[in-house]
């Protein structure tokens, strides 16, 4: 259980490091057309305050903030922060983007009528302080939409494949336990009702072969970077070879490009 967690400090920073490592924007770019339909079944109404939690580069708070909402992303990685802040910047919206940690989000209880994360605040160590702040900031009546990798999914086997190479520190709980409906329930049942599920997927589209693939990733994935550092030549090789066939078994590409699509849980909860 997380309770286990020795030091949370170092922790926090190690992970902070991590996400901080490559240019997470550039996978981000993989899925900004998954997002934005995730935030299209939101319907989003213009002036309600969203918070984008764990939000990287803001891959949900821009289509948030395109439809008129008053946004907030809030992460512990100030690149990404950064990267979000030029993004919106580019498109002419505005987006308050803070530094901040979802297991104690700076903002007072009901800030917030709508509060939504995709496949960030599943990583926080702590899944009982991040669900609790999640309800925290959310006025009562309004909503809380999360998007999480399940284990079943394709990012699942190739989370499960790291981590088989390269094990989690201890204690943490795996964070695609996001992706179970039942740990979902169980994490969100204080303040929260009527809580809809649905399994979606995400197509992560690239114009090269699985191999090449492999290598973007390491280039730029931090968690997948980082894997690589902590292994010898052979783990390497064993672990470029782990994942180069998890890419090409699920590859619907052709012609030297590599289409996967990876199943996620998307949860929304009305707050009570």
């Amino acid at each position: 259980m997380s309770e286990a967690i020795s030091d949370i400090g170092a922790l926090k920073a190690r992970l902070q490091a991590t996400w901080a490592t490559g240019n997470f924007g550039e996978i981000a770019k993989s899925y900004e057309d998954g997002a934005s339909k995730f935030i299209d079944r939101l319907r989003v109404t213009p002036d309600i305050r969203v918070l984008d939690a764990a939000c990287g580069t803001g891959n949900l708070a821009l289509p948030c903030a395109r439809a008129g909402a008053q946004v907030t992303g809030v992460d512990i990685v100030p690149n990404l922060l950064e990267q979000g802040r030029d993004r919106a910047k580019r498109e002419g919206v505005s987006i308050k983007f803070d530094e901040g940690d979802v297991e104690n989000l700076p903002y007072p209880n009901n800030s917030f009528d709508l509060v939504v994360t995709m496949f960030g605040a599943m990583f926080a160590p702590r899944p009982e302080k991040t669900a609790a702040e999640l309800v925290r900031v959310c006025r009562p009546g309004g909503r809380i939409a999360m998007a999480n990798w399940t284990p079943i999914g394709f990012i699942g086997q190739i989370f499960k494949a790291t981590t088989s190479r390269v094990p989690p520190p201890p204690g943490v709980p795996s964070p695609l336990l996001w992706g179970d409906e039942t740990k979902v329930r169980e994490r969100l049942q204080n303040g929260t009702s009527e809580m809809v599920f649905a399994r979606r997927f995400i197509s992560f589209k690239f114009p090269f072969a699985p191999p090449e693939v492999v290598e973007f990733w390491r280039q730029f994935y931090g968690p997948t970077q980082r894997a690589f550092a902590a292994l010898d030549t052979d783990g390497q090789a064993a672990f470029r070879k782990d994942l180069e066939g998890l890419w090409a078994a699920h590859n619907k590409g052709n012609g030297g490009s590599t289409l996967v699509e990876s199943e996620y849980l998307e949860v929304m909860a009305l707050r009570t």
